[in-house]
C-alpha cells in the first residue's frame, strides 16, 4: 500500500532536498536515480546490470538499498533492464495498471520471477515512497499509459517528462515552480527528415504521441507564460543519436531562452544528458 511521506530530514534546522543523478538517457536506454538522506528512487531501467553499475561506480556511488523502481512506460529504452534491477535490489515496482500489464507482456518471464511487490499508481494521484512526494501525470505518447513525474522532498521540486509528442497545456502546469527540469530534446526536424528512419518511423517521431523537437522545446522555454524560468538545472534529455546532436540541441535551447522578456529571464543553468555518460550528480 502507498505510504504517506515521512518527515524530511535536516542538518540545524535546514531541509534536505534532493539529489539527482542522471545516468543515461536516449534512445538506447534512460535511468535517474533521485535520493534524499532517507529514500532512493530509481526512475526508468533502460540499461542492463552491468551498466547501470558501471554508471554509479562512474560518479562514485553504491546503492544497496532502493526504496522503489518507477516506470514511465513501457518501451524498452525505459524497462529493458528492470528484470535485472528487481532482482538486484529487491524494490518495489511503481506503475499504472495499463502500464504494468503492457511490462508484463513484454518481459513475460522474466518480470514475473522477480517482483517482489507492486504499487499501482495513477495519473493525477500523488503519493509518498519515504519522504518523496511523487506525483505522476499523463502525458502524449504512443505506449499504453506514459506518464511524466514530478518530485518534491525538503523543499525543493524536480520534474521529469520525456518520450511526449507536445507540450499540452496540463504539462506545463506540472513543470511549473521546478528547481529542476528534466525536459526531452529528442530530434531536429532537418536531421529527422533527411535520416536514415524509415518514413514510417519519422511520422511515428514527428506525430502528437511521438517526441518533442527542438524546435518544440525552444518555443516552450521562450513563452514565459510557458515556462517560468525558475529552475536552477533545466537539463535537455533523451536526444535522439540518429537525428540530433548535444551542441544543436544546446544552441536551439539558448537562442529560445535568450528571447525572454527581461523580467523573466532564465538564471539558471543549462545541461544537456547524454546516452554515453552519466552525468555529475546535481544536488537541489
Amino acid at each position: 500500500m502507498i505510504s504517506n511521506c515521512f518527515a524530511s530530514y535536516s542538518i540545524e534546522g535546514e531541509a534536505i532536498g534532493l539529489r539527482v543523478s542522471i545516468l543515461a538517457s536516449g534512445s538506447s536506454g534512460n535511468i535517474t536515480l533521485l535520493e534524499t538522506q532517507s529514500t532512493r528512487l530509481l526512475i526508468d531501467a533502460g540499461l542492463g546490470k552491468r551498466e547501470t553499475l558501471a554508471r554509479l561506480a562512474a560518479i562514485e556511488m553504491d546503492v544497496e538499498h532502493l526504496d522503489g523502481i518507477l516506470i514511465t512506460h513501457e518501451h524498452n529504452d525505459h524497462c529493458g533492464g528492470l528484470p535485472q534491477m528487481l532482482g538486484m535490489w529487491k524494490a518495489p515496482l511503481y506503475a499504472t495498471e495499463q502500464t504494468l500489464d503492457a511490462l508484463h507482456r513484454a518481459l513475460p518471464e522474466r518480470l514475473e520471477k522477480r517482483l517482489r511487490g507492486v504499487e499501482t499508481i495513477r495519473a493525477g494521484q500523488a503519493f509518498c515512497v519515504g519522504d518523496i512526494e511523487v506525483h505522476p501525470f499523463q502525458i502524449p505518447h504512443d505506449s499504453a499509459d506514459p506518464v511524466g513525474f514530478t518530485f518534491r522532498a525538503g523543499g525543493v521540486k524536480m520534474a521529469l517528462v520525456t518520450d511526449l509528442g507536445y507540450m499540452p497545456e496540463l504539462v506545463k502546469v506540472h513543470l511549473r515552480g521546478s528547481d529542476c527540469l528534466l525536459l526531452e530534446s529528442n530530434h531536429d526536424l532537418d536531421m529527422l527528415k533527411v535520416g536514415p528512419y524509415p518514413w514510417v518511423v519519422k511520422q511515428r517521431v514527428l506525430s502528437r504521441t511521438g517526441h518533442l523537437s527542438n524546435h518544440a522545446v525552444s518555443e516552450y522555454l521562450a513563452d514565459a507564460d510557458g515556462f517560468d524560468g525558475m529552475a536552477r538545472f533545466l537539463i535537455l534529455a533523451h536526444i535522439s543519436q540518429e537525428n540530433n546532436n548535444p551542441d544543436l540541441a544546446r544552441l536551439s535551447a539558448e537562442e529560445a531562452l535568450g528571447r525572454r522578456p527581461a523580467e523573466n529571464k532564465f538564471t539558471g543553468e543549462l545541461l544537456v544528458a547524454t546516452q554515453e555518460a552519466p552525468m555529475k550528480p546535481l544536488q537541489l
